[in-house]
């Protein structure tokens, strides 16, 4: 039963987990319009608003970072990262999911996959850097295979848990009436987990947009920056540019946030589905 006090608790914890998020965001606007002059070492210089609000610190961002190009690699390997993602691992996830509980072979493949997500990227960094530049992937196509690898073990265990949620009814209904497996799956199977589509579409994309090490290993060098990579200019061996580095963030925050709001009604529905055993 919820009382009074349920309800001031849960109050109390949502404005603390709104503070976390609201303080850092109110920063990085504020940084990001001031001049450095502005900048000082006092905690009421750092909170203050601008003197004067200028776009000057976004014009420089985009100069120094190559936004459009950079931009432009962003979006080609994050777009073709969840694509794949979402074809690749969703039929996977299908195939496992439904016959991990009968099979002892996929239940062990499922097991083996799922295993990943336990190995941290700085093991494999450094093979990795060595085994791209020998095939010729150290490029955009050997990014986005990393990504599809890279984030396999996550999308296929929300894939075959939303499983659970599409009774086997279905694809026995299709199997009495003719319907081959593959034809089951695109034309049933595959539009019902709409939900965890939009899940592993939204949670892909934050990674894959955010990402810093990979490009940073496999294109350095290749003038193929991404915007996180491009962000890198402003930190040097003497310091780092707040003002333009925030204002860079902020425009490199608002394709993805895009992205978010399109998909935000699918979420919750494909993560509260995907959780069930």
């Amino acid at each position: 039963m919820i009382t009074k006090k349920t309800n001031h608790a849960a109050m109390i914890l949502l404005i603390l987990g709104l503070s976390t998020i609201v303080f850092p965001l109110y920063l990085t606007l504020v940084i990001a319009f001031k001049q450095p002059t502005e900048m000082t070492n006092s905690i009421s210089g750092i909170l203050s608003l601008p003197k004067v609000w200028s776009l000057d610190n976004f014009r420089e961002a985009m100069r120094v970072t190559d936004f459009w190009n950079s931009l432009r690699n962003s979006l080609v390997i994050t777009l073709a990262a969840v694509g794949l993602s979402i074809g690749i691992h969703s039929i996977m996830g299908y195939a496992l999911g439904r016959n991990k509980a009968d099979s002892k072979f996929y239940s062990f493949v499922y097991l083996f996959i799922v295993s990943g997500m336990f190995v941290p990227f700085a093991i494999l960094m450094m093979p990795l850097a060595k085994q791209t530049a020998e095939l010729g992937l150290a490029n955009w196509f050997g990014v986005i295979i990393l990504y599809v690898v890279f984030y396999m073990p996550m999308n296929i265990l929300l894939y075959s848990g939303y499983l659970v949620n599409i009774p086997m009814a279905l694809e026995e209904a299709a199997k009495v009436d003719g319907a081959s497996t593959w034809t089951t799956y695109w034309k049933i199977i595959f539009p019902i987990m709409r939900p965890m589509h939009a899940t592993v579409a939204v949670l892909t994309a934050l990674a894959v947009w955010n990402d810093v090490m990979t490009p940073l290993v496999i294109l350095a060098g290749s003038g193929q920056n991404t915007l996180p990579l491009a962000q890198l200019n402003f930190q040097t061996q003497f310091g780092t540019n707040y003002n333009l580095a925030f204002a860079s963030y902020l425009l490199s925050l608002i394709p993805i946030l895009i992205f978010y709001v399109i998909c935000q009604k699918q979420i919750l529905n494909g993560v509260v589905n995907g959780a069930v055993k």
